[in-house]
Parts: structure tokens; sequence; C-alpha cells
């Protein structure tokens, strides 16, 4: 059982559209009238939008929110809002306009009303970061948390695709590291493979249509999921990095999490390979820190320090200010192994975690599909990347041995050594395991208002006796008689003529002839054609239940599954004639044994009909010693596709 301590900590959450239209609610809910707006320059129409919503409930306004909250900033804003009085702090943009309302409050301790239009999530934490002197400085406490976060899908429609990107990784990067935050619990890890699935949805759709609401919705939803695993359990090495690269070096917030992310990843994948592979499960991918790069450099967004701004000559001295200060981190955080990070980054190098052997899998997987590329056929190449894909997923998902996948390849090789002119067992063991019955449901899908197709069976040979309509198949063997009169039509009901009709059955025992080397010739098999009506008559021998060869591999697996290897009694017919499909199908013993349990999964109750005991003189005058039966059925064929 898995020991865990949570603490919530929840602002109060206002999400849909339009919702900005509810702000001047909000405010007075919380009992104020004298409102700060904080906000940026390149937010004008959307703080237009805001300042309309809140009406004369502004005193004030202060538009210079800047990265990182430095501390002068700060103060300004500070002169601001005590000579305007404010009771109440609205903050409409970013992280940079949350990050400056939350170091207002922390001084003033008034309430907070926080409109976001970025995928930021620091809106609903109790963290704040302030820059002084250079170096940024983090602290948490209640007094910082937002009493109130209004998010409205619609503020977010316009903004700009790269900022949609870095804003979006930096949503991710708070659910990565909450994942194997020293502070991790249950509710926050499901918070968290939320976040990451629903980021790793939402922002290839947005690159593909930026206005995409949906998306939007989407994104920003996983974003404030993220935001909240962030002010739940404590953050390591990958925020860290950041503030010493925003705070120290100048670098832009949300990019730099967007080129550090990935490299922090792969540092600490060998101290966490579980979380790694639940992050990479989530995003869909086989590596975790490498699906992170594949997926920013796909979205356009930035993948190097240097094309952020910092001197190669400043790495070391990011490196010495990262590992300063120890902090919870999975892998020991060392300034010599920071430093290589740091130099990945810098260059932009794709990063790689140790893979694991799922991730391994899945790249031999993919390399072996790739290996089809070239297939000329293009519906060759389909079949063998997909059987590949589930074959693969079959030995990974039962964790095949090596012992286990030698006696799978013996009992294939024994398949085929027993196969031969008068057995396949290839067919019986794809027959038992229902593939036949699962390909022939596919086909007979296609024609549903004609007579069902059935499983073919081991037991048909090529170029069975042509015999006149109404002759005896049964070479003189023992059992009861038996008249079939059969008509074959087409799908209106109209008779087909010299339509090619193969018949086969078992014998009163249950086996066929090719089973039996003593007998003369083929018996109870024949190949017939229908008249001018259509019509097919011949006598035979009512069919049996019988066992499928068992002295096989194939009896030797059902055996030691503990299945039945018997077949309900049946005839076999197929049906050529032309322009139409042709017609494998079987009829079924009404009454017979193991209807319900045929080992081929063969039966359909379409299939299933009387074999109506006779009385009387015979159809065709025969004298007839004893009972007898009659099978009368009418094909429907159906016409020959294209």
């Amino acid at each position: 059982m898995r020991t865990f301590v949570h603490t919530s900590r929840s602002s109060r959450v206002v999400f849909g559209s339009g919702t900005v239209g509810r702000l001047r609610e909000e405010v007075e809910r919380l009992g104020c009238s004298r409102v700060l707006l904080l906000s940026s320059r390149p937010l004008a129409s959307t703080t237009t939008r805001v300042r309309e919503a809140l009406g004369d409930l502004v005193v004030a306004e202060f538009g210079g929110a800047a990265m990182h909250t430095p501390v002068e900033v700060t103060e300004r804003a500070l002169d601001v809002l005590t000579h305007a009085s404010a009771d109440a702090i609205v903050a409409v943009g970013g992280g940079s306009t949350t990050g400056l309302s939350k170091a207002l409050a922390l001084r003033t301790d008034l309430p907070q009303v926080i409109v976001p239009t970025t995928y930021a999530g620091s809106e609903v934490t109790p963290v704040l970061g302030e820059t002084r002197d250079g170096r940024k400085v983090t602290q948490s406490s209640p007094a910082i948390l937002p009493e109130t976060v209004v998010y409205d899908v619609d503020l977010t429609l316009a903004l700009p695709l790269p900022l949609t990107v870095t804003s979006g990784v930096n949503a991710l990067a708070h659910a990565v590291e909450a994942l194997y935050s020293a502070d991790a619990n249950p509710v926050t890890d499901r918070q968290a493979l939320d976040a990451i699935s629903g980021i790793a949805r939402a922002l290839p759709r947005l690159a593909a249509d930026p206005a995409d609401p949906e998306a939007r919705t989407g994104l920003l939803h996983a974003a404030w999921l993220a935001g909240t695993c962030l002010a739940t359990v404590g953050m390591g090495l990958h925020h860290k990095l950041c503030h010493t690269l925003g705070g120290s070096f100048g670098l832009p917030h949300a990019e730099t999490h967007t080129v550090v992310l990935a490299h922090a990843m792969a540092y600490n994948a060998r101290a966490v390979p579980e979380v790694m592979r639940r992050v990479a499960d989530a995003l869909g991918v086989p590596d975790a820190p490498s699906g992170v790069y594949d997926l920013i450099v796909s979205l356009g967004g930035p993948t190097s320090l240097c094309e952020l701004g910092l001197a190669e000559s400043d790495l070391a001295r990011a490196a010495e200010l990262a590992a300063a200060k120890p902090y919870p981190n999975p892998r020991e955080l060392t300034t010599e192994g920071i430093g290589e990070l740091l130099a990945g980054a810098w260059q932009g190098r794709r990063p790689q975690g140790p893979l694991s052997t799922e991730a391994k899998l899945a790249r031999l997987t993919e390399e072996v599909v790739g290996s089809f590329a070239q297939a000329p056929d293009p519906r060759v190449r389909t079949l063998m990347a997909d059987l590949v894909r589930h074959l693969h997923a079959f030995v990974a998902a039962n964790d095949v041995t090596d012992a286990e996948w030698q006696y799978a390849i013996d009992f294939l090789t024994r398949t085929g050594q027993i196969c031969g002119p008068t057995r396949q067992e290839f067919v019986l063991l794809s027959d038992t395991l229902g593939v036949s019955s699962a390909v022939d449901l596919l086909t007979n899908s296609r024609t549903p208002d004609t007579t069902p197709s059935a499983v073919l069976g081991p037991f048909y040979v090529e170029g069975p006796p042509e015999t006149a309509s109404g002759s005896d198949i049964s070479g003189g063997l023992h059992g009861t008689p038996l008249w079939v009169d059969v008509r074959v039509t087409d799908s209106d009901g109209e008779p087909v003529k010299d339509a090619v009709v193969d018949v086969w059955q078992s014998n009163e025992d249950g086996f066929y002839d090719v089973q039996l080397p003593d007998l003369e010739g083929p018996v109870l098999r024949a190949r017939l054609r229908s008249d001018g009506q259509g019509r097919v008559t011949f006598w035979s021998i009512l069919p049996s239940h019988y066992p499928i060869p068992a002295d096989g591999p194939v009896g030797q697996m059902l055996d030691a599954v503990g299945r039945h290897p018997y077949r309900a009694p049946h005839l076999h017919f197929m049906f050529d004639a032309p322009g139409h499909r042709r017609l494998v199908t079987q009829l079924f013993v009404a009454g017979g044994a193991y209807l319900d349990s045929d080992t081929v999964f063969g039966v359909k109750d379409e299939l299933v009909v009387d074999f109506t005991p006779g009385s009387g003189p015979a159809p065709d005058g025969r004298p007839v010693d004893g009972p007898w039966c009659r099978l009368d059925y009418t094909f429907r064929l159906a016409p020959q596709a294209g």
C-alpha cells in the first residue's frame, strides 16, 4: 500500500467561454469595490474587455508587469496600489502579471482575481518567484495563492502559436516534475498524467488550427491541472534550472522551460524509469525525454539555449548556481552533471534517456515495420506492418520467455511437418483458434442478404469426381440414406443454371474418405451442376458429428486447454457460377451434437436446418429399406463484386 499525504490548496475557479463577463460579480463576491487592474502592453484589446467587464470598480491600472517579477517593478506597482486605495487586485495575462499580483498580495494581503491568457498555471499556486540583484528567489505562502481564477477560453483564441507552444510546454513541465516529486501522491499523479495527455493532444491540433476552440479548451483545462500539481507538490531540477537561467541570465521564462524540459527529464530518467514510462505512455511515445523534444520540434518551438541568447561562456556559472543549494530531486545533483545537461540544451541536441525495455521494443517494432516501406503492394505493406505490431504487442503483454517462444516455433514446425495432401494441420490450427471463422464472418458480412458462408475446413480436395444429378455419392458406405434436393438462386431468387456444386462430408463414424486409406477412390464427395431450374439432387448418408484429427500439434493444444475436438454434424457445399461470388458453406443437422460448442466455431444459426425423416417412396422412386432422411434447401448466391 502506498502511504501518502495530500494537502489541497484551492482557489475558486470559474471556467468556460465568455466567463470574463462574470468578473464584476466575482470581485463583489469578495466584498471588494476598488480594483487595481494589472496587465502588460501586448494585451491591450484583452485588457479593454476586462476593464469593460469590471466597469467603475477599476480605480487604477498598472501595465508594466515584467518577466521573473523584478522587485523594482513590484515597488512601482505598489505605489500605484497604495495611492489608489485599492482593495482588490485583478490581473489579466500570463505568468508575468500573475507573478506581480502575487507579489503585491504578499505585501498587502489583498484578495486577487486572476484572468489567465496563457497556460502558465501559476495562477492556482501559492508560489512566487521574485528577482532581486540578478537572482531569482522562490517562496511559498498561503497569502500568495489567488482567491479566484477566471478561465475564459475566448481570451486564448488569438494567442500566437509560438507563445501557445512555449506556454503549453511550461505547463507540461509542471506535470512531469510533479510525478517524480518527493511529495508525489496518487491524487497529483492522476492530475499530472491527465494534464500530460491533454497537452500532447491539444498542441498538435493548435499547430494545425490555432483558433480551434475545442483544442484551446482542452489545453487550458490541462494547464489548470498542471498548475494544481505545481501548487501541491514540490518541483525539482527542471524548475530550479529555469529559475536560475531566467533570474540570473534574463532568459525568457516559457521559452526556457521549453528548451530545458527534455534535457532535465533525460538527466533524471535513470533514477525514475517508471515515471518516465508513465510519461511516455501519456504522450503516446516510446521514450519520454526524446518524445518531448520531438513534440517541440514538430510544433516549431525553441530547442536550444543558444537561440534564446545564453552565451556559451555562461554555462559553467549557470551550472554552479543551479547546484549551489541542495533541493529535492530524484537524481543526485552535481555541477558536472548539470553542466553536461546545459551543454546539450545549449546546443539543442536531441536528448535520449536510458531506454526502458518497452521503449526498446517499440523502437524495434517500428524498425521492422519500416523495413516494409518499399513493398510495391500497399496491401502487403499494411498487412505485414499490422501483423508485426500485433505479434510484438503479444510478446510484450505476456512477457514471453525464450523457452516459450522456442516451444511455439517447435509447435509451428511440427504443424507444418504433419501437413500433406490428405491432412492440413495449419487449416485445423486456424479453424480451432477461430481465425477461419473470423475471416469468414467478415467476408459474409459484406453480403447479408445471401446464404451465409462457413469455413472451408481441412478436408476439401481439389477436383472431386464429376457426378450426375440424382446420383448416389455414398459409395455404398453404411449409414442412414439421405436425399438432398437443393436449389441454387441469385440474390433475387432467380434460378442459377450450370452452377458448379462441390459437396463433401464425413461417414457415419465421423471420418472423411481421405482419412480412410483402405477406401478405393473418393466417396462422400462429388462435383455436380445445377439444371435449368437451379436444382441439384443426390443421395448420400446422414452426416455424423466427429472429432478433428487429435493426434498432432492441434490436438495437443486442445488437450492442453481442456477443449474437446468435436465438430457438429454437417454437409459441406461450394458453389461457383459465372457472375456470382463463390460461396463456401455448411448445413448443420438440427438437433445434432456439439452445435453449441463446435470446436472450429463454425456453426451459424441460419445454417442449422432440418434433415427431415422421410416416409413413403423415395422422391426419385428408389427403393429404400428402413428409415431415410431428406434435406431441402435453397442457396442464394451473391453477385460478383464490380
